[in-house]
């Protein structure tokens, strides 16, 4: 049985976060399992999504809000569990009142190391909920080995009782188009036709003030117009000074929300990515962006570089000096633009949604095994 709430009701955000891993996740679920093995899947009460092999429990009321997907969470969903073996809770929580084995997943603990996200109520649940529902499962699955150490070590939980199951990617979006297709997105758009882009929120743990700082310290001349997408987060104020501190509006250009059906085009259009994050769980647009082909220059925090530092350059995140020296390297050598493209390619074939059901499924046989 599996808790899927936080799977979206939104079809455009498939590939979103956390609701794109659930709906990946579930996708491929049974089509690994051992054929003896059924899945009823706890969702909301409008979502739109059916899976092959995957009965559907929708919520008796709607599970859009927090408050209202806990109460259904930890009063109504224990009572609904008869006849299943294992639950998995595919998001930090599992029910209190719990009569079968479990096994529950984290994403990262941002609401630990960036409490401000949350408003006080939410982030005291988290933590002590996400705690508890750790220790009493019988297996722990992160998206990363650095969210498994996180983990671990904030909530004294063995190393050896957690899995990890990385992110993947849509192998059939995301790859290296032709030039004409991405030279007709850059004149519908009005791109230039080189540029450095980022992608994310626009918050402050993306560290974009140390990319801007960076930025700003190269000659004109040789530097490309960078393109911040993503919409705005919280505290991001800083951006926007170090923009106007710099005199750098001409050449900084913030794009807002992109759509996901267009992220491929975006990633495809630009000469290199950045991201100078300094906490991830996993780190999915660096994944997307290798699988393009498109160089990363990414931080050396947290689970970044398992992800991209065998593929490109891989920093330490508040170092400005190094950030410089690194965008005047990707602005002028070409060669080294043209092998990590190459090779992003390569380390991005490792992951697929495929290998995330796969590793759920190992992490579910070891939790049968549990006494």
């Amino acid at each position: 049985m599996l808790n899927a709430h936080l799977l979206s009701a939104q079809l455009g955000y498939r590939s979103a976060g956390i609701h794109g891993y659930i709906y990946n996740t579930l996708a491929q679920l049974s089509q690994i399992a051992p054929d003896d093995w059924s899945f009823t899947a706890f969702v909301g009460k409008k979502t739109p999504h059916t899976f092959d092999g995957i009965s559907l429990f929708p919520a008796l009321w709607d599970t859009t809000s927090p408050i209202k997907r806990i109460i259904w969470e930890q009063t109504i969903q224990p009572f609904r569990l008869g006849g299943g073996d294992l639950l998995h809770s595919m998001t930090f929580v599992s029910p209190l009142i719990l009569p079968i084995k479990s096994v529950v997943t984290v994403y990262d603990l941002s609401f630990v190391y960036y409490p401000h996200v949350l408003s006080a109520s939410r982030r005291l649940y988290l933590r002590m909920f996400t705690a508890l529902s750790c220790r009493r499962a019988e297996r722990v699955i992160a998206i990363s080995q650095s969210t498994a150490r996180d983990v671990a070590k904030t909530f004294n939980i063995s190393p050896e009782k957690i899995d990890v199951a990385p992110c993947g990617y849509d192998a059939s979006q995301f790859y290296p188009m032709e030039k004409s297709i991405i030279a007709d997105f850059k004149q519908k758009k009005g791109l230039p036709d080189r540029f450095w882009l980022f992608l994310g929120t626009l918050e402050p743990r993306k560290n974009l003030t140390t990319l801007l700082d960076a930025y700003a310290l190269l000659p004109r001349h040789e530097r490309l117009p960078l393109l911040l997408g993503g919409g705005k987060g919280w505290l991001y104020d800083a951006i926007f000074a170090r923009i106007e501190r710099y005199g750098l509006e001409d050449e900084v250009r913030l794009l807002g929300f992109l759509p996901q059906d267009e992220l491929p085009f975006w990633y495809n259009s630009a000469e290199a990515f950045l991201y100078p994050s300094i906490f991830e769980g996993f780190g999915l647009p660096v994944l997307e962006a290798m699988a393009c082909g498109v160089p990363v220059v990414i931080s050396d925090a947290s689970s970044l570089p398992e992800v991209g530092a065998n593929a490109g350059l891989c920093l330490p995140p508040l170092d400005v000096e190094a950030w410089r020296d690194a965008l005047a390297r990707i602005y002028a050598d070409a060669d080294w633009r043209t092998g990590a493209s190459a090779r992003g390619i390569d380390e991005a074939r490792r992951y697929s949604w495929q290998k995330t059901a796969q590793a759920t499924i190992a992490s579910y046989q070891k939790a049968f095994k549990t006494k």
